[in-house]
C-alpha cells in the first residue's frame, strides 16, 4: 500500500473532519441504549421500530415542505418578476404615447386636389368636396403604428362623420397624418370643428366654416 501523505493544512482539515465524526457518534444511540432507556420511562419497547418509521416520515415531511415552500417562493419571485416588468413595459409605452405632441399653427384643412397647399376656412358643401384634415405630430414613437382618429362636429354640437384608422409603421419623429370627410349639401351650415384623438387624448382641433 503507497504510503499517504498530507500537507499541513490538509492534515489539520483531516483532524477536524475525524473529531467532528467522533462528537457525532457520541451523540448516537444505539439499540440497546434506547431499550434501557425505554424501560427506565416504563415505556414498551416493542414500538421502536415503528416510531423510528414515523420519526423519518416526519423527516421526510419536513424536508419536502421545505422544498414545496422554497419552490413557491420562487414561483412567486418569478411571477413578482413578470409583473414588474410587464408594468414598467406598459409604462414606458404609455410615457411614449403621451409624449405625441401637435404644434400650433400646424394642423390645417385642405382640399386633395392641392396636396395641402391652400388651407381651407370656409368650405362650401354645394361643390361636394372631399376635405383633409393634416397633421403633422412631433416625437411619434419610431418603429410603432398609431391608432388615431377623427371627430368631424357640426354647427349643431353632432358628430356627423368619424374617422378611425391606423398609421403605417413611423419611421421617423415628425410624422404627418390625415383623416378625411366628403361634404354634401344636406349638412348643416355654420361653425364646425374637426379634431384628431389618440386613444382619449385629443391631439389637435381646428374650427371652420360651412356655407
Amino acid at each position: 500500500m503507497t504510503e499517504q501523505r498530507l500537507t499541513q493544512a490538509e492534515f489539520t482539515k483531516l483532524v477536524g473532519e475525524v473529531e467532528r465524526l467522533s462528537q457525532l457518534r457520541d451523540q448516537e444511540i444505539n439499540r440497546e441504549q434506547m431499550e434501557e432507556i425505554l424501560q427506565e420511562l416504563k415505556l414498551p419497547t416493542d414500538l421502536v421500530d415503528e416510531a423510528m418509521l414515523q420519526l423519518r416520515r416526519r423527516e421526510a415531511l419536513a424536508v419536502e415542505k421545505k422544498r414545496n415552500n422554497l419552490i413557491t417562493m420562487v414561483v412567486i419571485f418569478g411571477f413578482l418578476i413578470v409583473i414588474a416588468t410587464t408594468f414598467f413595459w406598459f409604462k414606458i409605452q404609455r410615457q411614449a404615447l403621451n409624449n405625441i405632441y401637435v404644434n400650433p399653427g400646424q394642423s390645417k384643412l385642405t382640399l386633395q386636389t392641392n396636396s395641402g397647399m391652400e388651407i381651407l376656412n370656409v368650405i362650401d358643401s354645394q361643390k361636394n368636396p372631399e376635405v383633409f384634415y393634416r397633421v403633422i405630430l412631433q416625437d411619434a414613437p419610431i418603429g410603432k403604428k398609431l391608432s388615431l382618429g377623427c371627430n368631424w362636429i357640426n354647427s349643431n354640437g353632432e358628430i356627423s362623420h368619424q374617422n378611425s384608422y391606423q398609421t403605417k409603421e413611423i419611421n421617423r419623429e415628425v410624422w404627418p397624418t390625415s383623416c378625411k370627410y366628403k361634404f354634401n349639401p344636406s349638412l348643416p351650415m355654420g361653425s364646425w370643428q374637426v379634431e384628431m384623438y389618440l386613444g382619449d387624448r385629443s391631439l389637435s382641433k381646428t374650427e371652420f366654416i360651412v356655407k
